[in-house]
This record gives structure tokens, C-alpha cells and sequence, in this order.
């Protein structure tokens, strides 16, 4: 039997939005995401790609029909409102016992449910019950969120979509794509263009202070800030990097983890990598990562 926990808003949310050409939503073993609240409730409105969890019965919840559990690899469950696994008598730790005795991995509940989720993602709520696998393939993701509600990370065309800007209440760019963006076009308060190749004798250090301090500035003001380049794995990851390990004087590893865990297609070019471990031992004052581990 899988084991049980708890799941943050922000990691569900980069669940919903993991990408690599297509999204990962539409790879039919990626994800199982139940809905245990009342059918009205979900009918009204629920998290996009959900599926109300079924009941016998006697009003027991029950393994949906066809879901190969085994296979997925994440099963989230989440109710009105439950934010504790202490809470056995809620909605979804009861949904998850059942899932857990048949799921390969460990069952997550989410934490502060749907009336949390959808307050911090509206644009992710739907009255949408059925997606065509065409539908799935087609999914506009939305950028991958690394620090909350402060820091997201994603490719040209997330930091070109109108649509995108208004939903994440996006204030500043910084643009590591070579072409300029088309939201914002000049530099100055709001945009940070590093027009910067993704090879490996490109020079990112240079442009490592004039980004944190950029953050800083944003982040001080609470404004959200896009990160994006062409595809949201290499040169946005690398500036991302540099910043976590400013702010939270983390180690290179523990930046590139976090990415990792935010997500796990991020790969900068081993360029890249020597350089964020030369900023690591500007920012720690000693260089800490083994970057010749094939992690990296």
C-alpha cells in the first residue's frame, strides 16, 4: 500500500503545466486528479482535467473504472478544504486510503483543497468534464512557477501570450531569448533583456548581478516576473539558479534541485553549469558542488 501526503498548491500547479514538446497531461499514465467533493460542487466548477472520484453504493469511494492506478505516476486528490493529514474523516484522506491501496506511488492530498487552489489559480478552474485526447495535446500551459506567486520560469511563447501576463498578474520580463518580446519591447523597469545564445561558450556570469538585482527590485515592490528563453530549460533556468542561490544563499545543488522539483525537464548547457558554480563561490564565498557529478 502507497503511503499518503500532503501536496502544496504550487506543486500541483506545475503538475498541470509540466511540458516538454507536448503537455505532459496528455500522456494518459501522468496523472490521476480527483475530485472528492460533492457532485454539485464539482459540477459548478472544478481543477481543469479533474474527474469527479466515484462512490458504491453505500457511498464509499471507489478505484474510478479503468484507472490502472499502478501506472500513474501521480494520483492528487483533493476535497473542499482539507489541509491536514490528520484529518482521516475528510473527503480526500478518505478518497486517498482507497487510491493508495492499489497506486504505486504515494497519494497526494491537496493542501487547503479547492477553495485554496482555485483562489490562487482561477484561470485553472473549468465546468469542462470531458478533454478529447486531441484537446489534451493541444493544452496551452502556463510558465512554471519557482517561487510563489514572485518567480515564473518558461519559454517564448509563455512570455509572448497576452493572456498568460493577465492571469499571473505579470509586472517584469527578463527575456534570455536573442529576438525581443512583444509584451515588453524596451528596456528599462520592467524588461531585462539578455540576449544571450544557449551554447556553451556563451557568457551568462556577466549578467548574473543586473538580474538578482532586477528580482530584488521586483520582489521588493511585489511584482511577478516571467523568466523565459526559447524553450524554458537552459538559459531561464540558469538565471533562475543564480537568483535562488542569491536570495536564499543556497548551494548550486540546492538550486538546481529546487528547479528540478519545480521542473524536471530543466537542463542547462554545461557552460552554464561551470559558471553558476563560479557565481556559488562568489555568492558562499566557497564553491561547495561537485559540478563532475553526471547529475549536472
Amino acid at each position: 500500500m502507497a503511503g499518503i501526503v500532503l501536496l502544496e498548491a504550487t506543486d500541483l500547479y506545475n503538475l498541470l503545466n509540466a511540458a516538454t514538446i507536448y503537455p505532459c497531461l496528455s500522456d494518459p499514465n501522468y496523472m490521476m486528479l480527483l475530485d472528492a467533493r460533492k457532485k454539485h460542487e464539482y459540477n459548478e466548477s472544478h481543477v481543469v482535467t479533474s474527474k469527479k472520484a466515484p462512490k458504491n453504493e453505500n457511498g464509499d469511494f471507489t478505484v474510478p473504472y479503468g484507472a490502472e492506478l499502478e501506472c500513474k505516476q501521480h494520483v492528487v486528490v483533493y476535497d473542499g478544504n482539507t489541509d491536514s493529514l490528520k484529518d482521516t474523516e475528510s473527503p480526500a484522506y478518505q478518497c486517498a486510503s482507497v487510491m493508495a491501496e492499489t497506486s504505486r506511488n504515494p497519494v497526494n492530498i491537496l493542501k487547503g483543497g479547492y477553495e485554496d487552489f482555485s483562489a490562487l489559480y482561477p484561470f485553472l478552474r473549468t465546468q469542462k468534464i470531458i478533454f478529447m485526447p486531441q484537446e489534451m495535446d493541444n493544452l496551452k500551459t502556463y510558465p512554471i512557477e519557482v517561487i510563489p506567486g514572485f518567480l515564473y520560469m518558461g519559454n517564448m511563447r509563455q512570455g509572448n501570450a497576452a493572456y498568460i501576463q493577465k492571469d499571473l498578474k505579470v509586472k517584469g520580463h527578463i527575456n534570455c531569448c536573442v529576438e525581443p518580446g512583444e509584451i515588453f519591447k524596451e528596456q528599462g523597469p520592467q524588461l531585462l533583456h539578455i540576449p544571450v545564445e544557449d551554447n556553451e561558450e556563451a557568457d551568462m556570469y556577466s549578467q548574473f548581478k543586473e538580474a538578482c538585482t532586477f528580482l530584488d527590485e521586483h520582489r521588493n515592490g511585489n511584482r511577478v516576473v516571467l523568466v523565459y528563453s526559447a524553450r524554458g530549460i537552459s538559459r531561464s533556468a540558469c538565471i533562475v539558479m543564480a537568483y535562488l542561490m542569491h536570495h536564499n544563499k543556497w548551494t548550486l545543488k540546492e538550486a538546481y534541485q529546487h528547479a528540478l522539483r519545480c521542473s524536471p525537464t530543466v537542463r542547462p548547457n554545461r557552460g552554464f553549469v561551470e559558471q553558476l558554480a563560479k557565481w556559488e563561490e562568489e555568492v558562499l564565498g566557497q564553491k561547495t558542488t561537485d559540478i563532475s557529478d553526471p547529475n549536472f
